[in-house]
């Protein structure tokens, strides 16, 4: 029975190991060990995630949150280090782009235990933002990278990685596993505060944003005159985004929600009229049930949707803001072209764990 230890610590990351730690649960050969690093660790944030989408209790629960950057990494490493020495695990996985992530992938490196980074190949270009110093680390670290895109393959090949000794894989992203797995449950799930449909769904937690007290007065400035003068604005908001808009003294006049499970958050996709947003799993999570997304942020890691008219690119400019929402309320988007894998990926990366060899 082949070991993989499963590195999570934030939301995304909940979504994803729902649909692959399932798989790997029905792929013979396999035991999963999941260390929860406690990035996310209010019941908002974590709990509910555990509970609605069905993903085993963690083996190991490590409550590391807050702090700079370097020392909430610094501490995860201390801690992750001693649990693969415990656990002698023959693979670790880790997700996506957090400190979680790049933690994981370090200490596993560090003591010679193989790597697989689900989402790999990802790049925004923006070495200012701590999400692409995490996954270009990461990905140097890894003997297999399972590439959600074609433009992620190309982008770790342009980087030399088609002659290193690793596997490149394209398995197409576990996030539209998630939303095709559990859209009919939520469906039914309703959430607390909200009325009706044709809303502007939108969320905003990225530290370019709302570390920059211009970028932050803009956004801010442009979700109010949209709730006033286009659509309601429903906005979950996320505890450090609260706590930035507190104490640089803006107000909201938006419609705000506490943070959201996932089933809930599937639920407001889906009745929405357009998702205005600066985070990267809910530019997709728009696209998969069909809505236009306009993101505030200078690059984005999904380069496809915009290509395909799915997303429009803004700059913090609250004109330009409300220009774009205003363009693109109420239009739906399809995925012809089968961007993301169609939902499978996670079936394929048990399927391939199981498989290897490890010397």
């Amino acid at each position: 029975m082949k070991k993989i230890l499963t590195i999570v610590g934030a939301r995304p990351q909940f979504i994803k190991a729902s649909v692959v730690s399932r798989a790997i649960a029905q792929t013979s050969g396999l035991h999963e060990v999941l260390v929860h690093t406690g990035q996310h660790f209010d019941s908002n944030m974590s709990d509910v995630f555990f509970t609605q989408l069905g993903i085993p209790r963690p083996d190991h629960q490590l409550d590391i949150h807050g702090g700079s950057h370097g020392e909430m990494t610094g501490r995860m490493l201390v801690e992750i280090e001693r649990i693969l020495q415990a656990e002698k695990p023959e693979r670790v996985l880790v997700y996506g782009d957090t400190n979680s992530t790049l933690a994981g992938a370090l200490a596993a490196a560090k003591l010679h235990i193989p790597v697989a980074h689900v989402e790999a190949g990802l790049r925004s270009f923006n070495m200012r933002m701590p999400e692409e110093v995490n996954r270009i680390l990461t990905d140097q670290m890894s003997d297999i990278l399972f590439c959600p895109t074609l433009a992620a393959m190309h982008n770790l090949e342009r980087e030399g990685f088609a002659s290193k000794p690793v596997q490149l894989l394209r398995v197409g992203d576990v996030m539209q596993d998630a939303a095709m797995l559990f859209a009919q449950a939520a469906s039914q799930t309703p959430v607390v505060g909200v009325n009706g449909d044709g809303f502007i769904l939108a969320t905003l937690h990225r530290a370019e944003n709302t570390d920059d007290l211009a970028r932050l007065s803009a956004i801010v400035e442009a979700l109010n005159a949209l709730h006033t003068n286009l659509a309601t604005v429903v906005l979950p908001l996320h505890p450090r985004t609260r706590a930035a808009i507190d104490k640089a003294g803006l107000h909201l006049k938006v419609q705000v929600i506490e943070p959201v499970g996932y089933l809930e958050m599937v639920a407001l996709l889906r009745r929405c009229a357009l998702v205005l947003t600066d985070s990267g799993g809910v530019q997709k999570e728009a696209f998969f049930f069909g809505k236009a997304c306009v993101t505030v942020r200078d690059q984005t890691e999904w380069v496809e949707l915009v290509e395909v008219g799915a997303n429009t690119l803004v700059a913090a400019d609250t004109e330009a803001i409300q220009a774009a929402v205003e363009a693109n309320l109420g239009r739906s988007v399809s995925d012809e072209g089968q961007l993301y894998g169609g939902g499978v990926a996670a079936k394929r990366v048990a399927q391939i764990l199981a498989c290897e060899d490890i010397a």
